[in-house]
């Protein structure tokens, strides 16, 4: 199986430094000198989708633009590229979200891929109305899919749940194809709803051995009801020609946190509720030493932002080999990002993916099947010094 890649749109705004967001930041936290405008998104939306970028990530939160309405309108400005849109079920009734799949698949034909967020922060969820605890959420997020996948299926749904109900619901069109739901989680309650629902099971990006654990964890659940899931992995990357330029560029970074920011963005960060942030913070624990948590995985992007908090740092063939290392565990889907979008799009599209690609590992989406692409047996140390 060729290993896909998406890219990210930050609907918060870009820079040339990290911007933040995420996990128990508050809104207006956020925010770059390159706004989030459509014009720049699809600038970025076009160089992945050159590149050869399966689908862009698009977040959900109280601190970044409405994901539906961005990528809807960006579908528009670029022809191949699909859109995971993260989106929280609690904000949407079931009936109404399944509709909107269903339209957005016929007006931008298979380019709907869908990322499911429980929500992990009461505060902002109660912000947006919602009162539930974060356990119930998981149960009514279990509810939800369950609702939707049966409306997906063309079915008359009549369901009465703990948190949700409808009544002989149906789709005058169902969506074509039916979009896949990626999902992340690392508590027990999340394992439960993605064994039962995801088609693929996302982490952030930990060290490799943590999680080999969650693939076994994942796909053990998933054969208990009789499914198996893939799995994807979200990380940040900063990839050049040499090792020292990928890890100057890391530490410019890192020399552009203050102290004060630091502290306060930890600060934030450690009242969230969420399983998969605390693992996050344990990589680290706010302090700037010792940010090389796994050979080639940095985990100074945690320092200043909330959510995905570790980045890929090393030559194209060291980060190949990391990719690769995580494939072997069973990762076949790579969200990827870097500051600035744009240009980190291309250093790691024209430096890591031929890599990849002369390994028999990666084909472009657009491009006819080639010797080349099927893999060469050429090594990754052949094509760019370590």
């Amino acid at each position: 199986m060729s290993l896909t890649f998406h890219w990210f749109l930050p609907t918060y705004g870009d820079s040339r430094h990290i911007v933040g967001g995420g996990h128990g930041l508050p809104a207006g936290a956020a925010g770059g000198q390159r706004p989030a405008d459509l014009g720049y998104l699809s600038q970025i939306g076009r160089a992945a989708e050159q590149l050869g970028f399966v689908g862009a990530l698009t977040p959900t939160g109280a601190w970044c633009e409405d994901a539906w309405l961005t990528t809807a309108m960006l579908a528009r400005e670029t022809e191949r590229l699909k859109f995971l849109v993260a989106f929280r079920p609690g904000f949407v009734a079931p009936t109404l979200a399944a509709q909107m799949a269903a339209t957005f698949q016929r007006h931008a034909p298979g380019r709907l891929l869908l990322n499911v967020v429980t929500g992990g922060e009461s505060h902002e969820q109660r912000a947006y109305g919602d009162f539930l605890d974060k356990e119930s959420r998981y149960a009514r997020t279990g509810e939800f899919l369950h609702i939707v996948g049966e409306l997906w299926r063309g079915e008359t749904v009549s369901f009465a749940g703990e948190h949700l109900q409808v009544e002989n619901a149906r789709l005058a069109r169902v969506p074509d194809p039916v979009p896949p739901v990626y999902f992340g989680g690392s508590s027990p309650a999340a394992g439960e709803v993605a064994a039962r629902h995801s088609d693929v099971y996302l982490t952030w990006g930990e060290p490799p051995a943590q999680v080999a654990e969650k693939v076994a964890w994942i796909r053990s659940l998933a054969a208990e009801q009789g499914r198996t899931v893939r799995f994807g992995i979200r990380l940040h990357v900063i990839t050049r020609d040499t090792a020292e330029q990928a890890w100057a560029e890391a530490r410019r970074l890192l020399d552009g946190f203050s102290d004060e920011a630091v502290k306060a963005v930890q600060t934030g960060l450690a009242r969230s509720e969420s399983e998969g942030q605390r693992r996050m913070l344990a990589l680290h624990g706010g302090d700037r030493d010792g940010l090389e948590v796994s050979p080639n995985l940095w985990a100074g992007v945690g320092l200043v932002r909330g959510g995905a908090g570790t980045a890929l740092v090393g030559s194209h063939a060291e980060v190949a080999e990391r990719i690769t290392e995580y494939h072997r565990l069973g990762i076949d889907e790579f969200i990827m990002s870097g500051h600035p979008h744009v240009e980190e799009a291309y250093w790691f599209g024209e430096g890591v993916l031929p890599l990849l690609a002369g390994a028999g590992l990666w084909t472009h989406p657009s491009a006819p099947a080639t010797a080349a692409q099927h893999g060469t047996g050429v090594p990754f140390a052949a094509g760019v010094k370590p």
